[in-house]
């Protein structure tokens, strides 16, 4: 029987292990025939042995190009070149460097095919360079206009003498010609489309992007979704494009239409076509395993975001890692890591391909990293999880409205990578805080309870709202089994504020403000910078006018784009930022009754902000490390090794393995190095991948918020990254670095 034989007539019985609950089992099998071939398919199970996956002598990939974000279609982050060794790192030099048209934060991982470098830069400029000199070859975007919301890259796909690169700028999925850059016409409308094309009517004039490349499977490129994580976001449908034309191959519903599994876990029967309700959406990036033609992918929260009330139910196929037929978008089986998800603990980065050993044999699985800090494992075929996982009360809502799902689930091994908010004692304060009796009360009177429900009291998030994990996910070593991951430590505030309608005596730009911005750049404009939210005060002396619509309209950085607010209301919020006179402030109850679906009285509370906890230095209140590094062993669920990662720098001397928040993920090789920049003290580093001991570093011209890419030109081995700094506070860059043994 071959693979795709097995998947489906195995799908019910993989579903029913996948959920440990025979609910989600017996919604499949409404009929005769589903329970007929479910039962010989579980008495094949039996006779053939479950785990039909597992091979005594898998073949051994290679894994020496990088021609795929985060190094291949497993996102393994791995390489098997040799000649840069654990013995001569030391001697790791610069070996070129190119200078990107625009500063600012990059977090792109390069591709490299046939010597030539692909990227974008922080304005969502695509180019190639020659990968062996930096020389830039050509350069695409620079009339687009694009605000600088951040790209992670860029995806390759090419069939005879057809070389295509894909990337997304804004709403639109462009397709260039892989030597020139040029775009290729045939695709779409002139080289694009809009990703909004696949989506229903009612998203056509909503926030949608991508932040992350395509994943491409023969001649289909499935694309993740930045999306509005308010109410009022678009659906977060799967989407597969036809990388020839431009036209869309298949859809899956994350949020499920009725008559589709998963239809019943939202108690809003029309929650799929609910104004109010959306997201649901994959943004971190998936994985495929090319020999099973299986599509992984993780998926994000709901919107709204913090407040269910709206969205009752476990609200599948939200906060879960599902597995897709990469052919079709069938589905095969899946698991769900935060029931009723209130708590934005979306999955940050793709999950990982890799062989572990059990009972001698070799099984193919696939690990998820979380937010959290957990790692679960599953069987890839099967969805079995390879240790335990527990279903464990939680605590309750008391919000008017919501109701929290009464269990969420635990593996039993791995143990977190990171602290949990539960670990903390009034005692964990930092030994370098100058306010620590105030800190101390804080600790000792906050909710610390995991999945502590959002309340009108604040409750400390720990992880915090990037995770433990975030974006620049997981390193392997595919064939040993070991898993290295970077983990933040930072403690958040989560905190709701009632959903009042702003005043109708305010002037229009003034209320617009107060609904859609001062939750994130506070009700005075005067930002939270500590958290990545800059003040709006002076602005008119940094932005024009025009500037300030594109980045309205079209989003900046971490924050989404408002492109359906009304020109009105637009025109109005302009001038409130850039303190000119509001000239649009008549009628002001009728406007301010159109002022978008956040306001709607169905969602009762909102988010009071994303505030960290610090000291009054600004650096984080809790204990050190507020960074670490790990290696875990997979096969046992056991730690190999746990060392603090990053420094900082405001404590001199005393700020050397403090550990520090990061961003971007980690290069493992096979004998034996693990390469990393990611934190904010700018240095990037080569470790010891069995020890954690570090080899070798070297001070970045600014913070690389990135993942390396290494590669091989003429017989030479070469690791590449972005700086381009901004995040966490620090200062801008504009560079693509190479480094080498021989160096320039």
């Amino acid at each position: 029987m071959n693979d795709h034989l097995f998947h489906r007539c195995f799908r019910p019985t993989r579903t029913m292990m996948a959920h440990h609950s025979t609910s989600y089992y017996n919604s499949l099998c409404t009929t005769g025939v589903y329970r007929i071939l479910s039962l010989l398919c579980s008495l094949f199970i039996l006779v053939v042995g479950a785990s039909s996956c597992e091979t005594k002598n898998p073949p051994k990939k290679e894994y020496t190009t990088w021609s795929s974000y985060l190094g291949d279609p497993g996102r393994n982050h791995y390489s098997t070149l040799s000649q840069i060794t654990p013995e001569n790192v030391k001697d790791l030099k610069l070996a070129w460097t190119y200078d990107a048209p625009d500063f600012g934060q990059m977090q792109m991982n390069p591709i490299i095919v046939d010597s030539i470098l692909y990227g974008v830069s922080a304005a969502l400029r695509a180019f190639a360079l020659n990968a062996a000199t930096g020389e830039e070859i050509w350069r695409f975007g620079d009339s687009l206009q694009e605000a600088g919301a951040s790209s992670r890259g860029v995806s390759y796909w090419e069939k005879d003498d057809d070389r295509r690169i894909l990337y997304v700028a804004g709403p639109n999925l462009y397709a260039l010609n892989a030597l020139t850059g040029q775009p290729i016409t045939s695709f779409g409308d002139d080289g694009s489309i809009d990703l909004r094309s696949g989506m229903p009517k009612s998203a056509q004039d909503k926030f949608v992007s991508s932040n992350t490349p395509g994943t491409v499977f023969e001649d289909q490129i499935i694309m993740p979704l930045r999306l509005s994580e308010s109410a009022g976001a678009a659906p977060g449908d799967l989407m597969s494009f036809n990388v020839l034309t431009g036209e869309l191959e298949w859809k899956f519903h994350t949020i499920p239409h009725p008559g589709e599994l998963g239809y019943d876990t939202w108690e809003d029967e029309n929650a799929y076509r609910n104004e109010i309700v959306g997201a649901a959406n994959n943004w971190a990036g998936m994985t495929v395993d090319e020999e099973r033609d299986i599509l992984y992918v993780p998926t994000g929260s709901a919107a709204p975001d913090f407040y269910g009330g709206v969205r009752k139910g476990s609200n599948l196929f939200t906060n879960c890692l599902l597995a897709l037929d990469a052919n079709t978008g069938k589905y095969l089986w899946h698991f769900q890591f935060t029931h009723h998800d209130i708590w934005d603990r979306d999955l940050p980065a793709p999950p990982n391909l890799l062989m572990v050993e059990r009972n001698g044999k070799s099984i193919p699985v696939v690990a998820q990293v979380t937010k959290q800090g957990y790692v679960y494992v599953f069987d890839r075929i099967t969805g079995n999880p390879l240790f335990d996982i527990e279903e464990i009360p939680v605590p309750q809502s008391v919000l008017e409205g919501e109701e929290t799902w009464p269990t969420q689930p635990f593996p039993v091994r791995p143990k977190p990578f990171a602290r949990q908010s539960t670990e903390l004692t009034e005692d964990d304060v930092s030994p370098f805080a100058k306010n620590p009796d105030s800190l101390r009360q804080i600790l000792l009177n906050a909710d610390k309870r995991i999945y502590a429900p959002p309340n009108l009291d604040p409750v400390l998030l720990l992880p915090g709202y990037d995770g433990a994990a975030e974006w620049g996910g997981a390193a392997v070593d595919p064939e040993k089994g070991i898993l290295y991951v970077n983990a933040n430590e930072m403690a958040w505030f989560l905190q709701m504020k009632e959903n009042d309608a702003p005043s109708p005596d305010m002037p229009l730009g003034e209320r617009v403000y107060q609904n859609y911005c001062a939750t994130c750049h506070q009700p005075d404009r005067t930002g939270l910078v500590a958290s990545g939210y800059p003040s709006l005060i002076g602005l008119e002396k940094s932005k024009s006018q025009d500037e300030v619509a594109q980045i309205i309209t079209q989003g900046n950085g971490m924050m989404t784009g408002f492109p359906a607010l009304p020109q009105n209301e637009k025109q109005s919020l302009i001038r409130f930022l850039l303190d000119q006179e509001d000239r649009q402030s008549e009628d002001k109850q009728e406007v301010i009754e159109e002022i978008g679906v956040s306001g709607s009285s169905s969602v009762l509370y909102k988010h009071a902000g994303y505030h960290k906890f610090l000291d009054s230095n600004g650096l984080p209140a809790i204990s050190p490390p507020w960074g670490t590094l790990h290696a875990i062993n997979l096969n046992t669920g056991e730690y190999i090794w746990s060392v603090p990662f990053g420094n900082t720098p405001e404590l001199g001397d005393e700020g050397v393995g403090t550990g520090t928040e990061n961003y971007g993920g980690p290069v493992v090789t096979e004998n034996g190095l693990l390469f990393i920049a990611a934190t904010r003290d700018g240095n990037f580093r080569a470790f010891d991948k069995y020890t954690g001991e570090v080899l070798w570093e070297y001070q970045l011209p600014a913070p690389a918020f990135a993942t390396p890419a290494m590669y091989e030109v003429d017989g030479k081995q070469y690791i590449a990254l972005a700086c381009g700094g901004e995040k966490l506070g620090t200062k801008k860059g504009n560079q693509i670095m190479a480094f080498t043994l021989d160096g320039e």
